[in-house]
């Protein structure tokens, strides 16, 4: 099972670089071990002062596909959970500053927290305009919704599987809608979809 992220997926978000995609998704990876399920607290890690958090609609494959069209990549998913990214700042600032690869501040284990419960999109209002958000010891910190991602699900599906193979049971962050927000021991972290609460994480 791979967990696949998109970086500046919406507008606001990294537009400084926006140069670099180039009119195509980027994406980075983070390791199986990065999944935190079952809305299990978060142990801020050791090796960071700058713990900071990003909240994303999660897309689960369905099925095997390499090369997948954009026109047949709706085939390849037919449900969306909510995730949170997080990032040790710090780490990334240094590794960016000296040119050097971050995956060390995106990958570490359980940086990946994922809803339990995925909702059918045909169980959707409007499937095509997904609000999202996440709060932050009961405030809203971050919201947006699928209909302003500059790149749409079916788009992502296609240039993913153009790289590398996608697998059942792969997830796909499909990115945040605003810059990230530090988190500190004793919050609390509420993820929903279409203000339904779906994941809860504690930062311990």
């Amino acid at each position: 099972m791979k967990i696949i992220c998109i970086a500046h997926s919406y507008s606001g978000h990294g537009v400084a670089r926006q140069d670099e995609c180039a009119g195509h998704p980027v994406f980075f990876m983070k390791p199986d071990t990065a999944l935190l399920r079952n809305h299990q607290p978060l142990y801020y890690p050791k090796f960071t002062q700058d713990l900071r958090c990003e909240v994303a609609l999660v897309l689960r494959v369905c099925r095997l596909g390499r090369s997948i069209s954009e026109r047949f990549a709706h085939r390849y998913y037919a449900e969306v959970g909510v995730g949170v990214d997080f990032t040790a700042g710090d780490v990334q600032r240094e590794c960016r500053q000296r040119g050097l690869p971050w995956e060390m501040s995106k990958s570490f284990d359980y940086s990946a927290p994922v809803s339990p419960e995925f909702v059918p999109l045909s169980a959707l209002q409007n499937a095509a305009d997904i609000r999202f958000s996440l709060d932050l010891n009961g405030k809203t910190v971050q919201q947006g919704s699928s209909g302003s991602l500059t790149f749409s699900f079916n788009r992502l599906i296609s240039c993913i599987s153009s790289y590398v193979m996608l697998r059942t049971g792969d997830l796909i962050f499909t990115g945040a809608p605003s810059e990230s927000v530090a988190v500190k021991m004793g919050d609390r972290l509420v993820a929903k979809i279409e203000e339904k609460p779906m994941l809860t994480v504690e930062i311990k």
